[in-house]
């Protein structure tokens, strides 16, 4: 089987060769119909002046970043050929458009029905090109995965007589759609009498999924029981594989899910957010450059800040303390320091309210307007938080909320964030009734989730700063 990462090389490498020969076999073209003769007697003259050979190395991989933030390398190897086929011809838009205004804008004729011609052709050559080169590679990819020549370890989660029959189905399609089966998890709760082997326990999975190369866990529950089921999903996110679901499973889950395979056994990844590929891209892309340049501006604050903090009581500027994060892995979140020192001193964790002595007089001021939470850049930078996304929260509180709300094991699907639906419409909880309550505008938010709400998220922040409701 080959690696994903070989996998993905074999489409950038596609991509930037083409996209080579398509701005060159555009600039061909561009010689002989624009009509530049009396400049450049020769096609060769033209090819080798300065802009053309300029553009020749830069714009190849202008189109290579357009094609990364598409999402087109996220998924390597069962790609939709209807989604190929649009991103493609979408990132083709795109690149002609950046190419247009960049550098041909100074190049237009009077005739400007000719020089739309001519970005129709950019578009058309990116395309036929670009796609051409896709579908030769998506082609044999997926006869490899159809033939059996390719698959992917796969552990099914559930013992009972669905999930063997589930199991049987995939191994019996008369075109493979890749899983291999290595064996079955026992749901607690469940009959697992009629269980195939080999068969494992929900503590042993880990150790399994390593042993073993799991590449995918399809989830095929007996037991009807949403909060055992739930419970368990919450679990299988830690191990950071994708995380699938027969469709008439998902009533006891989410409205909103995204089939990942149309043919065959059609499945839900419910290890991604809604948000698309292209999307998740440009989410991370904004994070990552507006908290680098925050972090930079924000540091007379941060040195004020910190003056403040030493002045007002003894103690570090800084606060850390661990949070459950994306996939539901563990992270010390970083926030300046609101509390007096050794704040939870019988070791039980415990939520701050009203009025609560334990704040400082400065610490009363930065939650007020959520100034303490300015630090946390520094967590999106590292990528364990998003700036928009459900708050995180400390194992302990979890757990209890999973007792409550199992969807809450859901929200594992995306990064936390600095600030989030919940905060800028709930506020701090002051316990956990609270947070069960704030839980709701979280999966709102999830079931929505798009750059656009993230901006209006921002928007409903600053307010919320400028005017001090962040108690």
């Amino acid at each position: 089987m080959i690696s994903e990462r070989l996998q993905r090389l074999k489409y950038v490498a596609g991509d930037l060769l083409m996209s080579n020969v398509a701005w060159f076999a555009y600039n061909c073209l561009r010689y002989e119909l624009e009509a530049v003769h009396g400049r450049y007697p020769t096609l060769g003259r033209f090819l080798t002046s300065s802009n053309v050979e300029m553009g020749q190395l830069v714009f190849p991989l202008v189109m290579m970043c357009v094609y990364g933030l598409s999402g087109y390398y996220n998924e390597v190897f069962r790609k939709s050929r209807l989604h190929e086929f649009f991103v493609t011809l979408w990132s083709s838009v795109v690149n002609a458009l950046i190419i247009f205004f960049v550098a041909l804008i100074n190049d237009v004729s009077n005739n400007r029905s000719f020089d739309y011609e001519m970005v129709f052709i950019l578009v058309a050559v990116l395309f036929v090109c670009v796609y051409g080169m896709r579908s030769v590679i998506t082609t044999h990819t997926s006869g490899k995965i159809r033939r059996r020549q390719w698959s992917f370890n796969t552990l099914i989660v559930g013992c009972g007589a669905q999930a063997v029959a589930f199991g049987r189905k995939l191994d019996d399609t008369q075109a493979s759609l890749g899983y291999k089966i290595m064996g079955y998890v026992s749901i607690p709760g469940e009959d697992d009498e009629a269980c195939a082997q080999p068969r494992y326990s929900l503590d042993e999975i880990e150790r399994v999924c390593d042993e073993t190369d799991i590449k995918e866990i399809i989830v095929v529950p007996t037991t009807q029981h949403s909060e055992s089921v739930l419970n368990t999903i919450n679990r299988l996110f830690a191990l950071n594989r994708p995380i699938k679901l027969p469709p008439e499973r998902m009533g006891m889950l989410l409205s909103k899910v995204r089939i990942s395979d149309m043919i065959g056994a059609p499945l839900v990844d419910i290890s991604s957010s809604n948000m698309g590929a292209c999307g998740t891209n440009l989410k991370r892309l904004i994070d990552v450059i507006a908290s680098a340049l925050l972090t930079v501006l924000l540091l007379p604050v941060y040195l004020i800040v910190a003056i403040l903090i030493k002045c007002d009581s003894r103690g570090p500027v800084f606060y850390t303390q661990e949070r459950m994060g994306y996939h539901n892995k563990p992270f010390k979140i970083i926030k300046f320091r609101t509390m007096v020192c050794n704040a939870e001193e019988s070791g039980q964790p415990q939520l701050s309210s009203d009025n609560d002595p334990r704040i400082t007089r400065v610490g009363r001021v930065l939650r007020k307007y959520r100034i303490d939470e300015l630090p946390q850049f520094w967590n999106v930078l590292r990528g364990d938080m998003s700036i928009v996304g459900p708050r995180p929260e400390r194992q302990y509180f979890i757990e209890q909320i999973l007792k409550r709300v199992p969807a809450y094991a859901l929200l594992r699907q995306v990064r936390p964030g600095i600030t989030s639906l919940g905060m800028v419409k709930f506020g701090y909880a002051k316990n956990v009734d609270e947070m069960v309550e704030r839980l709701n505008y979280d999966i709102l938010y999830l079931e929505n989730m798009s750059l656009l709400n993230d901006f209006k998220i921002l928007v409903y922040t600053i307010k919320v700063v400028l005017t001090g409701r962040g108690v």
